[in-house]
């Protein structure tokens, strides 16, 4: 029996706006794996097993297409990943893609807004909500696909980017 990842949440819809919101994002513990790179979910379901074989025990049935994990090692078609809440397991490399989705965190709603300078607030999003990744500045980053809003949210309330990672746009991926 697999059991279902309890972090997946859904997007909301509020007063015609989204809202998703957030928590600040974990730092890594001391003898944490480096992150190769961030990737997500490609189907609408995938399961996370203890080892790099489909034999070995299914730790968890995500069910998030776009869910982010963080690649931490890599062994023939098998990653191993882990997901924002800690929980490394390995996944084939079928279940993932390279497109780049973040995981909005925290407590409460965080605003997105129309540019990095933050000059205007164009919508709300809850934790849990899922958004793609188009571009990070210092602070702030670029999502899409926000419930038909696009907009800047806080670094400090995504997970699915690292630290220092800045970038124009990304590279479309399929």
């Amino acid at each position: 029996m697999t059991r279902i990842a309890a972090t997946l949440l859904t997007l909301a819809l509020v007063s015609g706006a989204l809202v998703s919101g957030s928590t600040l994002a974990q730092p890594a513990k001391p003898g944490t794996p480096k992150v190769l790179r961030y990737v997500s979910q490609r189907t609408e379901k995938a399961n996370m097993r203890e080892g790099p074989t489909y034999a070995h025990r299914v730790l968890w049935e995500y069910r998030h297409k776009g869910y982010p994990f963080a690649v931490i090692a890599q062994f023939d078609t098998w990653r191993r990943v882990r997901a924002m809440d800690g929980t490394t397991g390995w996944m084939n490399h079928a279940m993932l893609s390279d497109r780049r989705t973040v995981l909005v965190t925290g407590k409460g709603r965080v605003p997105l807004y129309d540019t990095p300078e933050a000059r205007k607030v164009v919508a709300l999003a809850d934790p849990g909500a899922v958004a793609n990744l188009k571009a990070c500045a210092p602070k702030f980053c670029e999502v899409t696909g926000m419930g038909g809003v696009d907009g800047w949210l806080p670094r400090t309330r995504i997970w699915g980017v690292g630290e220092h990672e800045v970038f124009d746009k990304l590279p479309r991926r399929h």
